[in-house]
């Protein structure tokens, strides 16, 4: 019996020892250090991630102690543990970090979580369960920091599309020629060069410009030339001569079709010995030595003295004068107008009326008349109905569903503009668009890589998913290599700070907000607010604040949880504005 009576107050002591080591523990929690990194906790990606150094003090530790410690961050609704870290004392016979009793030790607890909402109001505290034999106890070591910072929320996560450019213009050039050859020594027109197909043509080209009043004349040249044989003094005039038979010929068949051309749009000229003419031909020919008497032209530059030396090649002469020196004696007549077209008043008139009597760079640039999304839409519409093979008009049919949020139909264009043009890199970039916003980024990482090349729209597309991974420096290369100064480009400057530690990206974050063209979205405001906070620019953070929230209401009780205010939370003029 007293056998037994001993072995129960054994173990009531071995109890009470380890209960009260324990409570010692307990009772020293205050003495244990914790450095927590960040100070605030930081939404990153899609996760909060958190180390914890904490350091027990001298015969602090028990030597037959366990302790499990745990971050655990707490917020309205719900709370999430981080991993956590297993300590043991230096009796213990187990395989965790030993902490010695007599000099303590510091250890760290590293971790991450999935982001909540909820998250945004927060605090991280510190709990652990200390363990000695087979009793146990919790330690609450309290809260520790503060959390959670989420700015990377803002971050817009619309992509890019790329509308493709029309080709209009108003005004284009035309122009028609004849040739009219001669006999050689001649200057008059021969019959049998009137009847030719290109100055019927000609003619034909004349009455359509005096019949279409969108068809001006711009200028007339009438050319006569001789070929480099015989005397230059007979050859000067007699390339003049046929330069007056042709310019009366003209002058003729223009007063015949109407066409009132004032004399300043007329240009005579005539050329006594075509020697470039005459080369020309010759590098065109397969005459027998031709390279020798091209070299005859290079090395002499006196007419007589060349027609002396070619003439002097005789096997090759007599082909000369039979194949290219008649093609030398001729006059050329060339009419050059102008094509006026559509003024922006008759497109959108025939935009709203009758679009079949459009072209596709018509219908195209009709689109960019208008502000109006709806209105755009309607036009790139009729475009792709009347040219579904040019993948212009399809893809700014999804270009513009896109913008107005109507994904689905934006893909169903794009699919088709890709019908048309399967390896077109500006549709690959709209359906990569298309799979992120359908949350699909693998496929829509693989679009953009193909789609090199399309524009400065595919880098921050690419930079936009980094920037939600939390992959800032690889978001800022490419940022930087759209050369787009974007709301998106500036938060993701600011979120680099949690990388840096460099107080300067504030001011760069500034100034890339204030290069954005359209100061209108309200987050521009907002960001500038925070900016203001942490550079303790008081009239910067709550003149932005103001801005941000008359243009998004929304804004104000999101800015009163937002933990980027909080020194200044309690104060009247934020409370009335984060409301």
């Amino acid at each position: 019996m007293k056998k037994v009576n001993v072995c129960i107050l054994a173990s009531c002591a071995l109890a009470l020892t380890a209960c009260g080591g324990m409570q010692k523990m307990a009772d020293m929690a205050k003495q244990v250090q914790f450095d927590v990194t960040p100070r605030v906790l930081e939404m990153h990606g899609d996760s909060v991630e958190v180390e914890v150094k904490f350091t027990f003090p001298a015969k602090y530790f028990i030597a037959d102690a366990t302790l499990e410690v745990t971050p655990v961050l707490k917020y309205e609704g719900g709370e999430k543990a981080f991993a956590s870290k297993t300590v043991q004392g230096e009796k213990v016979q187990a395989n965790n970090d030993v902490c010695s009793f007599a000099n303590g030790g510091t250890f760290t607890a590293k971790g991450k979580i999935s982001f909540e909402e909820a998250m945004r109001a927060s605090e991280l505290v510190v709990n652990a369960k200390g363990t000695m034999k087979d009793k146990s106890i919790e330690i609450p070591f309290g809260k520790q920091a503060d959390g959670v910072m989420s700015t990377a929320l803002l971050l817009k996560k619309e992509a890019m599309t790329i509308g493709a450019a029309d080709k209009f213009v108003r005004i284009t050039n035309d122009s028609k020629n004849a040739t009219l050859f001669f006999v050689i020594n001649k200057a008059d027109i021969q019959s049998k060069e009137l009847k030719k197909d290109e100055i019927a043509e000609l003619k034909k080209f004349i009455s359509e410009v005096a019949a279409n009043e969108r068809m001006e004349v711009k200028g007339i040249e009438i050319s006569a030339f001789a070929s480099p044989d015989g005397e230059e003094s007979l050859n000067d005039k007699l390339a003049a001569n046929r330069m007056k038979n042709s310019d009366s010929f003209f002058k003729k068949e223009l007063k015949k079709s109407k066409v009132n051309a004032d004399a300043s749009v007329f240009k005579t000229t005539s050329l006594a010995e075509d020697w470039d003419g005459f080369k020309t031909l010759m590098q065109e020919s397969d005459i027998q030595d031709k390279e020798l008497i091209l070299r005859v032209l290079s090395m002499y530059s006196d007419p007589v003295v060349r027609e002396k030396e070619i003439k002097n090649i005789s096997a090759a002469y007599e082909e000369i004068a039979d194949k290219i020196l008649p093609q030398l004696r001729r006059s050329t007549l060339s009419v050059n107008i102008a094509v006026i077209g559509h003024s922006d008043e008759e497109i959108k008139e025939l935009v709203a009326a009758n679009s079949e009597d459009l072209t596709v760079e018509e219908l195209l640039y009709a689109a960019t008349l208008t502000e109006d999304n709806a209105e755009k839409l309607s036009i790139y519409q009729k475009a792709a109905a009347k040219f579904p093979e040019d993948w212009r008009t399809n893809n700014n049919v999804g270009h513009i569903s896109y913008k107005m949020g109507n994904y689905a139909d934006a893909k169903a264009a794009f699919e088709k503009a890709k019908e048309a043009d399967a390896s077109n890199v500006v549709v690959l970039n709209n359906l990569g668009a298309c799979a992120y916003a359908e949350g699909d980024e693998a496929a829509a990482k693989e679009f953009y890589a193909a789609a090199a090349g399309a524009g400065d729209e595919v880098s921050y597309n690419q930079a936009v998913i980094a920037t939600k991974k939390g992959d800032y420096e690889t978001a800022l290369n490419l940022y930087q290599s759209s050369k787009l100064n974007t709301f998106n480009w500036a938060l993701c400057k600011y979120l680099n700070y949690f990388n840096t530690k460099n107080a300067d990206v504030f001011d760069a974050t500034l100034g890339i907000l204030n290069k954005i063209e359209d100061q209108s979205d309200a987050k521009i405001a907002y960001l500038k607010a925070i900016l203001g906070a942490r550079k303790q620019d008081r009239d910067l953070l709550f003149n932005n604040l103001k801005v941000a929230v008359e243009k998004d209401a929304s804004l104000g009780a999101y800015a009163a949880k937002d933990i980027e205010f909080a020194q200044y939370a309690q104060e009247e003029e934020f409370k009335n504005i984060a409301k």
